[in-house]
This record gives structure tokens, sequence and C-alpha cells, in this order.
């Protein structure tokens, strides 16, 4: 994957030239040249145009589109459009429509409405990606190919029962094994019968944890089978690279590890929505996580904000130069390239309020003006070798999704949270960090954190334990160890699977109403716990005594436990004592 010119870095964004008159492309691509834009992202929500009726294609604009930016050494990412089928489809295929858990099926007039298992839809995507294919894989301005986009559409109708049905079969090979995973025999949930399993929709109480964990594999799973059937037919007309984008956030039913697998890139949208070091920290969170993902291969940021922050509530303006400071740490970061959603910003529809690269204002702007700065500084730069990481913290997209569970001792357990305080707490310190899964090698870091990580297998428990004993240091964060990769608790005492490396044995668990006071005045809050020492040696102790953060010498290494919520400054003062 290279720019034009083969070294400097990708800059441009989201082009959407369906919704303006053919007289404004030109001036869209005198801007672009002006602002040293050398990639477009085409054709994202497009079907309704390619696609007017079914099987009848309309391709003579886009044509058009993509021999001008060629004409104008402008490469494309051209997108297969299927996450926005057109009315059509939902008219002619109403059992596409999503269901929500409550039952409720929703209805054509947004993005992101149709039910990845149902075949129809999944045949007109194959349908649109062909045609995709066949007309311009072999076009000198496609350089790569975006299939969908921002996948994490979840639905629960009778083509999604059905399709977990089959899944769950692959996974357990049994009902007798569903059973023991999913802890059936409580609440008399025994199934006999796999027609009897349905999705985890909206019931009387609590759902089953297992259930509503292996539904959210299943998700994930379902999604990628759709992306991988049209990257490789994409694949099959052409030797571009083929990606998806990831949004980053905690309601994406992808398992990125498994996708960054199957993708040639990892494309990532990313949003902050705060200000100041806030914002750069998050900036730092996202570019790690992209490069640790892709492990090796490039890593592109494909969506961000122009020059402002997006909350639920509002959206707000980057202070000038902002947009440019953190475009760049991207870019530091390990990025191919800095794009944006999107070129102009849309004068109607949903998002005719997200800021474009050229606002509504025009390009005699601030925002443009920035815009211009920073393609300019991005054409005279290669992309960066990131300085090599010798931490690590440990991702788990399932651990994260468990603790999304409602049935839990208390509200506010939040794996995301963990991870975002640990690396903000090595970024403020400028210590490199890598993501990496639990049965990742991770022999060659000098210290790996656990936040929080609810979830983890045998198999993990043990590829921890000989990095401990082989001499590294662990630092393991409260509510680890918990449970076993189908939710059913560890017996025996807390942190389950992690006791005899962390040389602890929790009893009981105290979510707390007021903060702490530790022995060596650090504070903690939220959690803590009633703590034995089985070989470890407590080097802060609650106010009646009890171990609160302890240290465990195992083989040549050190694993360390903190059993309270510590704050940024607490936590980087245990750090420094383990030598991180």
């Amino acid at each position: 994957m290279t720019s034009p010119d083969g070294e400097n870095m990708y800059f441009g964004g989201d082009y959407n030239p369906e919704q303006w008159p053919e007289d404004v492309w030109l001036e869209d691509v005198r801007l672009m040249r002006e602002a040293k834009v050398n990639l477009a992202t085409v054709g994202v929500f497009s079907w309704g145009r390619l696609e007017p009726a079914e099987g009848m294609h309309d391709f003579g604009w886009l044509d058009r589109v993509m021999d001008l930016l060629h004409d104008n050494d402008i490469q494309v990412n051209l997108a297969t459009p299927t996450a926005s089928p057109p009315p059509w489809f939902g008219l002619a295929h109403p059992d596409a429509m999503p269901v929500r858990a409550d039952g409720t099926r929703l209805t054509h007039g947004s993005r992101d409405t149709y039910c990845v298992n149902v075949p129809a839809y999944r045949a007109a995507s194959r349908r649109i990606a062909t045609a995709l294919a066949e007309r311009y894989g072999a076009h000198p301005a496609t350089v790569m190919w975006h299939v969908h986009n921002e996948y994490g559409t979840t639905c629960y109708c009778d083509h999604c029962a059905a399709a977990f049905r089959d899944w769950l079969r692959d996974r357990h090979k049994s009902l007798d094994a569903l059973n023991d995973a999913w802890s059936t025999a409580f609440w008399s949930q025994h199934y006999s019968a796999w027609e009897q399993i349905m999705p985890p929709r909206v019931t009387q109480y609590r759902s089953n944890p297992a259930h509503l964990l292996d539904y959210r594999r299943f998700c994930s799973d379902a999604l990628l089978a759709h992306y991988r059937e049209q990257r490789d037919i994409l694949r099959a007309h052409g030797p571009q690279p083929v990606t998806t984008n990831y949004v980053m956030a905690g309601w994406t039913p992808l398992d990125h590890w498994k996708w960054s697998a199957e993708v040639d890139l990892v494309g990532i949208d990313h949003y902050t929505d705060q200000p100041g070091d806030d914002g750069l920290a998050q900036v730092a969170l996202a570019s790690d996580l992209a490069r640790s993902w892709a492990r090796g291969k490039p890593w592109l940021l494909m969506e961000q904000g122009v020059a402002a922050m997006y909350t639920p509530e509002r959206t707000l303006a980057l202070e000038p130069g902002e947009h440019v400071r953190r475009s760049l740490d991207y870019v530091a970061r390990g990025a191919a390239g800095v794009l944006h959603f999107q070129w102009r910003a849309s004068q109607g529809g949903a998002e005719q309020w997200c800021q474009g690269m050229v606002p509504h204002a025009g390009p005699d702007s601030r925002v443009f003006r920035e815009i211009t700065e920073l393609g300019r500084t991005l054409s005279s730069l290669a992309p960066a070798e990131p300085e090599a990481a010798e931490v690590a913290i440990l991702w788990d997209d399932e651990a994260a999704w468990a603790l999304q569970n409602p049935a839990l001792p208390t509200a506010g357990l939040d794996f995301r949270a963990s991870v975002e305080q640990a690396h903000r707490v090595l970024w403020q310190r400028g210590i490199a960090t890598d993501f990496v899964h639990p049965s990742h090698d991770i022999s060659r870091y000098r210290a790996v954190l656990m936040p929080s990580l609810y979830l983890i297998s045998d198999e993990a428990v043990a590829n921890l334990t000989a990095y401990v004993e082989g001499g590294g240091t662990l630092v393991v964060s409260y509510f680890s160890g918990i449970a076993d990769p189908d939710t059913r608790v560890r017996l025996g005492g807390y942190p389950g699977a992690l006791r005899d490396l962390l040389g602890v044995r929790v009893e009981e668990l105290h979510p707390l109403t007021a903060p702490v006071t530790l022995s060596d005045g650090t504070i903690g809050t939220f959690w803590s716990e009633t703590v034995h020492l089985t070989g470890a040696t407590a080097t802060a102790t609650y106010p009646g005594g009890g171990p609160a953060i302890t240290r465990h010498q195992a083989g040549a290494g050190t694993a360390w436990y903190i059993s309270t919520r510590l704050d940024a400054s607490g936590l980087g003062d245990v750090l420094a004592q383990a030598g991180v």
C-alpha cells in the first residue's frame, strides 16, 4: 500500500459527489489538489444511486468521478455500499430489516438498516460487490477497496435465530456441552432441542450471561462472514488491498484480533470527544490499538472529525492548530495516512452538521486553511516507524463484552475504562505501549498490564504464568481472572485462575460507597476486597489492615495485584514500584 509517489502519507477523506451537482466536482478536484489530497474514499453510501432498482445498475456518474479523480492524480479507496441498502430493497425484502431485542422491526429511513443473516441481503451484497469489482477492479484510480462501513448492526430476527443455532452447533458440538457451558440448570433453562434456543431477546428479568456472550461472538462471526464474501469477490478482480473501517466504540460486536487477521490493512474511524491533553490521550490509545491489531501490517486512520469533537450533546470546535497536531500524532504512532469524514460538509441529511474538510463556509475558512496546512505537511513526510514498545496491555474483546453483562456485583465495572486509565498513565510517562491478546507470545515485553480482565482461559493463564516465571512483570487489576470463557465463576476464591500466580486468595468482594485511604497514602475508590496472602507480600493495606496491593515472586519474575480502583497518580506509583 503506497501513496501516489510511493513514499509519502495518504491524505484525504470520504468523498460523496453524488450529493452535489457535477459543476461542484470540478471545484472539488481543484481544491483537493490545493490541499494535497491524494486519496478519496468514494461510494460508501451510494447504493441507491448505483442500483436504483434491483439488478439495474447506473455507473455513468461514478465513471465520470473515477476518471476525474484519476486525471487529477487523486487515487480512490472504492467502497462497497452495503452498509445502507436502498429503499427498494426493504420494500422487496421486509424480512431483511433488523429486529431489536424487544421484537421491534425497524424500517428504512436511516443507515445500517439490514440483517446480515438474511439470504436476500447477502445475495444483494455479493451482486453489488461483483458489479463494482468487474467495472472498477482494473481502473487506474482504484488503489484500495473499502468493504461496507463501520460494521456493527445487531439483529435478533428469526433468520438470526436459525444462524445462531448453526453457530452454536459448531462451537459446542452437542446440547449437553451447551447446557454445561451455559449453566442452564439455573432457572430451568435446560435445552432439550436446538430449536428451543433463540437469540437473547428481551425477557422478564436478567438474561443468561453465557447466552449473551455467545451471541456477541456469533454476531462478530456473522458480520465477518459478510465481509469475507465481498473481500473474496474483490480480490478476484484485482491486486488492490481490501479492508473495512472499525469504529472505535464499545458497542461494536467485533472481535478485533480475529477481524484484523482477515483484512489487508487495519482501518479505524476515530472521533475524539475531549479537548486538550484528554483528546491527545484518546488519539494515542486508538493509534496504539490499531497498530497492535495490525500486528505488522499497515494501519490507516480512515475517518476523523474535521477540526471538531463530537459528543452526544454537541459539536465542539477544536482550538486553532489542534486538528493538525492530533493528526500528526496518529502519524507519529504509525498511521499510513490521515483521512477524514468528510470532504465537503453536506447541505442536507442526517449528518449535515458534521464538518467537512470544505465546511459550509467554503474554502475561505479557518478549517480549510488548516486542512491545506496539514496536507502540505503530510506531503513532505514518510510513514513513521514508531518506537518499539517494551510494555503491553492485555486486550480481549470477549472479556470486554462479558463486563457489559448487567448481572455483576456492581454497576460501573468497565474493561475499556480500566484499559484507558492504564494506557493514559503509561502515555503520560512517555512509555511506548502495545496491546496484546492474552494468548499471544508476550515474552519480549518487560512488563504486561492486565486491567480488569474478567474472562480468561486456562491456556491464557498458562501463557501468563510462563511469562512471569521467565522473568516478566505482570500487574493485575481487580476483578480479573474471575470467570472462564463461558462466564462461569472459577471456584475456590478470587481471582480464580490467577490465585497461584498472584499468591493471593480473595474471600469476598466489597464494592465501595466512599473512598478509602490505604496505608501508603494512596486512595482507593469504587472497589475493595478481602485479600488473604498465600505467598504474596502486601505493599499497601486497607484501613482495617487487610492487604490491598500485593507483590508475588514467581520464578524469575513478579506478579502484582491491585484489589481496588486507584486514581491515575496512585496507579502510576504502583507501576513505578513494579519497575514499569
